[in-house]
């Protein structure tokens, strides 16, 4: 028959090994996040600060190095942020490795050439903030795999290609930016998906055909599409179900037929841009800054 003691032996070494290996698997994912953030480092071509030639070392922890910022949780980077630094180079396909990641934010550098297909494995992400880069090629498809995604800024680049209709799976998304970038083909029908959409910037493309119907897109606030190819009509009931809509610019397009006057449902519009289209009407509401001409 055992006695207490031998018990007791036996779970002081059971919670021992335990401890050891949680030790050592929280260890390895540190290091996994290292790995993944020096394999970013390797891939700078221009660091003119010197952020990260004199502070990315390892001889300090990874939780300390200038834009990594960790979760007191898990341990884990959670945060990636070097704006406005003035980075040159191309993005690791290695961040992809980065799995607690909540934030990533390299708005205002000169990264360029593809945005890595790998980045769509960061399940976690919330904001992805690469606008005013150097980004070319198509936007990967996979990015409708990021689920809990909420703002996804991508203009001033680039990229060129269609919308992948996955993108309606970001049904978490409040803002959509990729003006300013070279896109063509149709806008998604799928955005009617994302219902809690505020803010969609597709201005400055050259995207083609008629635009989806928002009615029900309820949250939208602000919608750009000026200085497109877009054309076709604008339904009478267009406007029906925008009631938070402030911004609407379709400027610069090839747009044709009456102005829908369902736009009078739309109490808190202050801003509206219908000018250089075929568009024809009156408005007899609004007092904010109207532009049809």
């Amino acid at each position: 028959m055992v006695d207490l003691s031998s018990h007791l032996f036996l779970l002081s070494l059971s919670l021992h090994c335990c401890f050891i290996a949680c030790l050592a698997a929280n260890t390895k994912n540190i290091t996994t996040d290292q790995s993944a953030l020096l394999a970013f480092k390797s891939l700078i071509t221009s660091d003119p600060y010197d952020v990260l030639a004199n502070n990315w070392s390892t001889s300090s922890s990874v939780c300390n190095w200038v834009g990594v910022t960790c979760d007191e949780r898990h341990g884990r980077v959670h945060s990636l942020i070097l704006r406005n630094m003035r980075l040159r180079g191309t993005v690791s396909p290695n961040l992809g490795n980065l799995s607690f990641l909540v934030i990533l934010d390299l708005k205002n550098n000169s990264f360029g050439g593809q945005l890595p297909t790998e980045l769509c494995r960061l399940r976690r992400l919330k904001i992805l903030h690469i606008s005013y880069n150097e980004f070319e090629g198509g936007i990967p498809a996979a990015l409708g795999d990021l689920s809990q995604l909420e703002y996804l800024y991508l203009g001033v680049n680039n990229f060129s290609g269609f919308i992948s209709q996955s993108i309606g799976n970001l049904h978490q998304l409040k803002e959509l930016e990729i003006g300013q970038n070279k896109m063509s083909g149709p806008i998604p029908q799928t955005i009617l998906n994302m219902s809690s959409l505020e803010h969609i910037n597709l201005a400055v493309n050259y995207f083609s055909g008629e635009i989806p119907s928002l009615n029900n897109m309820t949250s939208l606030r602000v919608v750009d599409f000026a200085f497109n190819n877009l054309n076709g009509r604008l339904p009478n009931d267009f406007f029906n179900q925008l009631p938070q809509l402030r911004n609407f610019s379709l400027n610069n397009n090839q747009f044709e037929g009456s102005i829908p006057q369902s736009i009078g449902n739309c109490t808190s519009l202050i801003y509206l841009d219908l000018s250089s289209n075929f568009l024809i009407g009156m408005l007899c509401f609004l007092s904010g800054h109207i532009y049809l001409k």
